[in-house]
């Protein structure tokens, strides 16, 4: 598949990089793909997406690896940088008839070594909740049972398997009574045994119970509540019945959501180039920002929630702050559209301004040596006693990547002198540690932010770092669902009847508007570009989109091409990194140190 790293050619595949904290190494043998490890043509198929789960056995392997190639869906036994994939032994393989595969999410909550609950959303719009375990389908979401399309699903379809070959038939419908239109994004709300949220390219999103059942007729809707680009409505009827609420946001389709670390809050990004983030619980609308132009695709919030980073069509990357509601900076460095961002959360530079001492407990130290380690909910405790009793300044530089379909790989250093420009420089010593992935964002009234101390690494090469003036917050949320989400849903549902019509899906943004093919110099010229739902030149310049010129530009630490077919996963795992393309090859990224010898 690749050569060897260091090569000259400018389209070699890279194998190895290189940065601060040392050699990153692909190994070969712990690619994961199709078992006859054949490219997949991936023309007019849907994205490849992976999703991970660890079911906490006794073995010391439990990690678990779920991915869609085309109408396929695999369920492997990740064994990571310990021992080379076996791919002729998946636990669990289905093949699609009549719909494929677009995304898939565990419930880590619930996931054990003899059962673990896995959403799998289609292009045709269904949402299926299957055990790959126990090999079962125990439910189907947005169906109608009574017409006669067949949607077959075939178990280890192609090898054999202990004398028998395992089939299941459903009789599902092509006209949904939901959504119609195909899933982008599925994911288990935080915390939850049983409520998922779901998006489809239609631009809504449902919330759903796997304890109810979706009805035999179209839902009807009661309007709960409507704010600028969003509306949210309860379903109206005499039993409870999903969806519990219909979300429609912005204009054309919604192609990510991601909740905050702590669940609370809610960011999507849609085709109409906006990131709204919303209170959950309340459903109000937090903040906005626009893209340089083109739609947004992808969107992640950092491991303590302060800041959001998105990617899209503009071919940036672009840094949020959850707190201030305002771009702090913008990424340069794909040559195409960005598909994937995501923050590292086990790699961070903390500095501080004198070496020789730590104002804090040592087991304040030994939780921030071992940030990485308990992804439990005991880590926004931990964050507050850190920030509480350490009065000597001690900040992070957040660490996150991207990967995009110019099959390349960046690598992203958020650093002081951009997050605080007014902030005095001062000496620092930096050190490689770990970091936790979960410490909640700013709350609502704004009282458990934390601001980072003044030191500052080293600045990393970037054209652009002008000091910018700060904006105001966009105003408190106070306005809180009592109780949990379920209870709140319960309560709408005896509202009355509006149905609200579903918004039109917006064109698609023009290939050659991609960043790629316009110069720096050029870049004022992009504010021509109109759109059918949005006037980019009403927002440009504003706190929504501010001008390149206006916020720090940052490049990345790293650029390489890393895949021959379009990148569309990047997972940080605590000891690799794990890449994937269209071509269905599932790659894993050895951290500096963490790589074990074995044999194939």
């Amino acid at each position: 598949m690749a050569t060897e790293g260091g090569g000259k050619e400018m389209n070699e595949i890279k194998t190895q990089f290189t940065t601060r904290e040392g050699l990153y190494k692909q190994l070969q043998h712990s690619e994961y793909s199709r078992p006859n490890r054949v490219p997949f043509n991936s023309q007019g198929s849907n994205p490849v997406r992976v999703s991970f789960v660890n079911l906490n056995d006794q073995s010391g392997n439990g990690d678990r690896l779920c991915f869609n190639v085309g109408r396929e869906l695999y369920f492997y036994i990740y064994k990571g940088v310990r021992k080379a994939a076996d791919l002729s032994k998946p636990i669990d393989k289905r093949i699609y008839k009549g719909t494929q595969p677009t995304c898939h999410d565990f419930n880590h909550l619930t996931a054990t070594a003899e059962s673990v609950s896995l959403l799998v959303g289609f292009s045709a719009g269904q949402v299926q909740l299957i055990d790959p375990i126990k090999k079962e389908t125990s439910k189907l979401f947005n169906e109608e049972s009574s017409c006669q399309h067949l949607w077959k699903v075939d178990w280890n379809e192609g090898r054999e398997s202990e004398g028998s070959k395992k089939s299941e038939e459903a009789l599902v419908t092509v006209q949904r009574l939901i959504d119609k239109a195909r899933v982008t994004c599925v994911k288990w709300v935080p915390g939850s045994e049983s409520l998922f949220l779901v998006a489809h390219s239609s631009g809504n999103m449902y919330l759903y119970n796997v304890e109810h059942t979706c009805g035999t007729t179209a839902p009807h809707y009661q309007l709960l509540k409507q704010g600028e680009s969003f509306a949210v409505h309860t379903c109206k009827s005499k039993s409870t019945r999903n969806p519990l609420l219909k979300w429609t946001v912005g204009e054309g389709a919604l192609n990510e959501f991601a909740f905050s670390p702590d669940g609370k809050f809610l960011a999507c990004v849609s085709q109409d180039g906006f990131l709204r983030v919303f209170n959950f619980d309340s459903v109000e609308l937090h903040g906005t920002m626009k893209s340089y132009f083109g739609g947004l695709l992808c969107v992640c919030w950092s491991p303590d929630g302060k800041y959001i980073v998105t990617g899209g069509e503009d071919d940036l990357v672009t840094v949020w702050s959850f707190v201030d509601c305002r771009v702090i900076a913008r990424g340069h460095g794909h040559k195409s559209w960005v598909s994937v961002v995501a923050f590292d959360p086990y790699t961070t530079s903390v500095e501080e301004s004198d070496p020789m001492e730590f104002s804090g407990s040592d087991e304040d130290f030994q939780d921030l040596l071992h940030f990485g380690r308990d992804r439990a909910n005991s880590t926004q405790s931990r964050l507050s006693k850190r920030n509480s009793t350490d009065s000597r300044p001690v900040s992070v530089t957040y660490r996150f990547g991207s990967v995009g379909q110019d099959t390349q790989l960046c690598l992203w250093d958020l650093t002081e002198d951009i997050l605080f420009p007014h902030q005095p420089l001062s000496r620092a010593r930096t050190h490689t540690n770990v970091m936790n992935a979960t410490s909640p964002p700013a709350g609502s009234n704004g009282n458990s932010v934390t601001t980072p101390g003044n030191s500052v690494p080293p600045p990393l090469p970037r054209s652009n770092s002008l000091p910018h003036a700060a904006v105001s917050n966009a105003g408190s949320k106070s306005s809180v669902m009592d109780g949990a989400i379920a209870s709140g849903v319960s309560k709408f549902a005896t509202l009355s009847l509006h149905d609200r019509k579903e918004r039109h899906h917006e064109k698609d943004h023009k290939r050659n508007h991609s960043m790629g093919h316009i110069s720096s110099k050029s870049s004022d010229k992009l504010n021509l570009v109109t759109k059918t739902k949005t006037d980019s030149a009403k927002t440009l310049g504003t706190p929504l989109c501010p001008r390149m010129e206006d916020v720090p530009l940052l490049e990345p630490l790293i650029c390489k091409k890393v895949a021959h077919g379009r990148l569309t996963v990047l997972i940080f795992l605590e000891d690799c990194i794990v890449t994937a393309c269209q071509e269905g090859f599932i790659c894993t990224w050895g951290r500096p140190g963490k790589v074990v010898s074995f044999n194939p």
